[in-house]
């Protein structure tokens, strides 16, 4: 997900009236009312602020609710909250070892994806919030900048090699910046009264890492079969299962009717992904002459009062396809995709917990139509339990 810093610094100049560039929706909240059809438990909004790690909140949060499901977890006060900076760290590191050796061949940059949560977290564990929040550098929130350029530049310069032979110390630097900016890993932490290590805490979470695959659906690979996403943040060539579309829709839909969530990867650049908590796929050459109201939703005969629908483009394989080949389904973003809703008009929303606080109308949730999670979604990672057995069966998994 390469652009959650854009996105996320566009959000903030919305919500503050700051000298905003992003063209206004079409679409608003309050033209919406939304009716749960389905929702399954999640962890508190959290806030990514000034830092590409949408990948890391968004992934985190989906094992929080796996873990809360695991466990029948049922008092919020009890769910878990485990450290994102603790992943994002260790990712760093990796990423900066992999970017040597391949001297300088790989997207060195603050994104990420749902693979590098669960290799990491299979590497070296979990760690609970309090026990390491990864922020030294004295702000409440992330701010991440600075560490950001400080590690690009220190590997770039060791990839020159000036020495023309690398010395063995170099690893050690990259571990002095982090530890400058997010602290020290401590080697135990206490949870509840109990000890642990990173790893024995990743292991009484009562999930198992191997159980998360990823899946998405578009014509370029064959289906049925598995491809690493071809995304700049996809550094650790995560594969997904490649699936045809009703079918990759199908697996989010069973999903959360039998109470699993699903991590969400994909694109939000649209006009009708709202900085107030929509996301709907906005069909502009629908657009008919007279009032603005008019252009997006067609003459209507109802009362003032009423709330009609926007008109949105019916997506097909190849159109979404097309949005893939011809970038404009880029890989912008990671949420956590937990219920199912809809909306007066009987249209039909996947519930979205996103990674910016309590912001916009539904304090930090969306709400995105079915059209719009068919066209715009890059892949997903879900718990091989909440796909339905016909596909896993025509994937070889069990």
């Amino acid at each position: 997900m390469k652009k959650c810093i854009l996105t996320l610094a566009l959000a903030a100049a919305a919500f503050s009236g700051a000298r905003a560039q992003r063209a206004p929706s079409p679409v608003s909240a309050k033209d919406y009312t939304f009716t749960v059809v389905k929702e399954n438990p999640v962890t508190p909004v959290k806030n990514q602020n000034n830092s590409g790690t949408c990948w890391c909140y968004s992934g985190l949060s989906f094992l929080e609710s796996e873990v809360i499901k695991a466990k029948g977890i049922k008092d919020p006060a009890l769910y878990p909250d485990f450290s994102e900076m603790f992943i994002v760290r260790r990712s760093y590191y990796d990423r900066a070892i992999k970017f040597v050796r391949l001297d300088g061949s790989l997207n060195f940059a603050v994104g990420s994806d749902f693979g590098d949560v669960i290799e990491t977290a299979k590497a070296y564990g979990l760690i609970d919030q309090k026990a390491y929040t990864g922020m030294q550098y004295g702000y409440d929130l992330p701010v991440q900048g600075e560490l950001d350029a400080g590690l690009k530049g220190y590997v770039n310069a060791v990839v020159k090699n000036p020495n023309r032979k690398l010395t063995k110390v170099w690893p050690k630097g990259v571990d002095g910046i982090l530890d400058a900016y997010m602290g020290q890993v401590p080697e135990t932490f206490v949870v509840n009264g109990v000890t642990y290590t990173p790893e024995s805490y990743r292991d009484a979470q009562g999930i198992n890492l191997d159980d998360y695959i990823g899946f998405t659906s578009y014509t370029h690979h064959p289906f049925y079969t598995q491809f690493a996403m071809e995304v700049q943040d996809n550094w650790r060539n995560s594969p997904s299962w490649n699936v045809p579309l009703d079918e990759f829709m199908a697996i989010m839909d069973y999903a959360v009717e039998n109470g699993y969530t699903v991590a969400w990867g994909g694109d939000v650049s649209e006009a009708g992904f709202t900085r107030d908590g929509l996301g709907i796929l906005i069909d502009t050459k629908a657009a008919t002459a007279g009032s603005d109201r008019e252009r997006w939703v067609g003459k209507t005969d109802e009362k003032p009062a009423d709330k009609p629908a926007v008109k949105e483009i019916k997506v097909t394989q190849e159109l979404r396809q097309q949005y893939y080949d011809e970038k404009t389904s880029t890989d912008d973003h990671g949420m956590h995709l937990y219920g199912i809703a809809k909306d007066q008009n009987g249209t039909k929303y996947y519930m979205i917990k996103n990674s910016w606080g309590e912001s916009g109308a539904y304090k930090g949730l969306w709400y995105m139509s079915e059209e719009f999670a068919k066209g715009k979604t890059l892949n997903i990672l879900v718990n091989k339990k909440a796909v339905p057995k016909e596909i896993l069966k025509k994937i070889g998994v069990k």
